[in-house]
């Protein structure tokens, strides 16, 4: 059984925006396995609602249970609930993108985006995305308050590869970053995901004093160094009261 849900993972995991269908035969080649084991898996995975037939013959989606497990996912972790609230305070003060995120390995996972309107396109920011730790505001957060060892297992096996000329590529250089990150409780990203945009990072607290996720406020590099000692301020303001709140809910519903 555990082997045949980590082929399951496997390919639950190859569909992406850029490749949201697969065929039977695809998978096969893909993850090298017998394509009678890939068609019989996919149409289980199917039964179940992970997966759903396509128009084509042959050919899967992700199904529409993904979905469900996902939102209730999202609507019983009590920090994003805390958090939005104050995130909308944010975006409607400062008119910029806020996003909040948690730690999946060494990935930062977007949980919730909330950005102003006209809204400014940033990427692939959205709420799902993952984007590599070492290089954003939120990632280096979170690595800041992790496992050093696991971290450098972790990158040594995936490799850090140069998103833009400013990404940071060597552990070295990384833990030096991520220093300075925890000795100044927040952290920042030049231009260093996306060229043009800089971000200012914060972590979140429960009550235990343990950094469970960040928020940043994205801005474009010709907005945010004018003005980062404000953004800076009010990111550890926010990330601040969210902790507080959030703290205070994990004491009253210990569940969450």
């Amino acid at each position: 059984m555990p082997r045949t849900i980590e082929k399951a993972m496997r390919v639950l995991d190859l569909f992406s925006l850029e490749c949201p269908e697969w065929g039977v035969s695809e998978v096969a080649r893909a993850l090298k396995l017998p394509k009678s084991t890939v068609s019989e898996l996919m149409s289980d995975l199917a039964k179940q609602r992970l997966l759903s037939r396509a128009a084509a013959k042959g050919r899967y989606r992700l199904g529409w249970r993904l979905f469900e497990l996902s939102q209730t996912l999202l609507d019983t972790t009590r920090f994003r609930i805390e958090a939005r609230r104050v995130m909308e305070e944010l975006v409607r003060c400062w008119q910029e993108t806020v996003h909040l995120a948690v730690l999946d390995g060494v990935q930062a996972v977007y949980v919730e985006k909330l950005q102003p309107t006209p809204a400014v396109k940033i990427g692939i920011s959205r709420a799902g995305a993952r984007l590599p730790a070492y290089c954003s505001g939120v990632g280096k957060v979170l690595l800041a308050h992790s496992e050093w060892k696991y971290v450098t297992e972790q990158l040594e096996d995936q490799g850090m590869p140069s998103l833009t000329p400013n990404t940071v590529t060597t552990l070295d250089a990384l833990a030096d970053e991520l220093k300075r990150v925890r000795e100044q409780g927040y952290a920042y990203d030049h231009q260093e995901t996306l060229v043009g945009l800089c971000c200012v990072a914060a972590p979140i607290y429960d009550s235990r004093g343990t950094v469970i996720a960040a928020i940043s406020l994205s801005v474009p590099d010709y907005r945010f160094h004018p003005a980062k000692s404000k953004y800076t301020s009010a990111i550890l303001d926010a990330a601040r009261r969210i902790s507080e709140n959030a703290g205070h809910a994990l004491e009253e519903y210990p569940g969450y």
